[in-house]
């Protein structure tokens, strides 16, 4: 069974950077594609970024040149960098894996809150 287990989030002042970790209890290349969700109150789930195990990447108009998602193979870990944070980009942001055809496994979520 996927385990996927968060880390990084937090309270920030606009104008700042976070990192959020995701590891993976099995090789991400089991995964068609990894990705960052993010869900605000009242708020409709959205794709914040993807990477593929090609290094293929996708992002959310609303983050392109802020935010940066990466992978480490050998770690089993994705990563999302967060800098230039805005007051809109307050969320729980959850870690996504997908095996085409298989299943979508999200992580439990973590807090993000960025103050103005």
């Amino acid at each position: 069974q996927v385990q996927l287990v968060e880390s990084g989030g937090g309270l920030v002042q606009a104008g700042g950077s976070l990192r959020l970790s995701c590891a993976a209890s099995v090789s991400i290349f089991n995964f068609n594609a990894m990705g960052w969700y993010r869900q605000a109150p009242g708020k409709q789930r959205e794709l914040v970024a993807a990477i593929t195990p090609g290094g293929y990447t996708n992002y959310a108009d609303s983050v392109k040149g802020r935010f940066t998602i990466s992978r480490d193979n050998t770690k089993n870990t994705v990563y999302l960098q967060m800098n230039s944070l805005k007051p809109e980009d307050t969320a729980v942001y959850y870690c996504n894996v997908k095996k085409i055809g298989v299943y979508s496994l999200d992580g439990q979520g973590t807090q993000v809150t960025v103050s103005s």
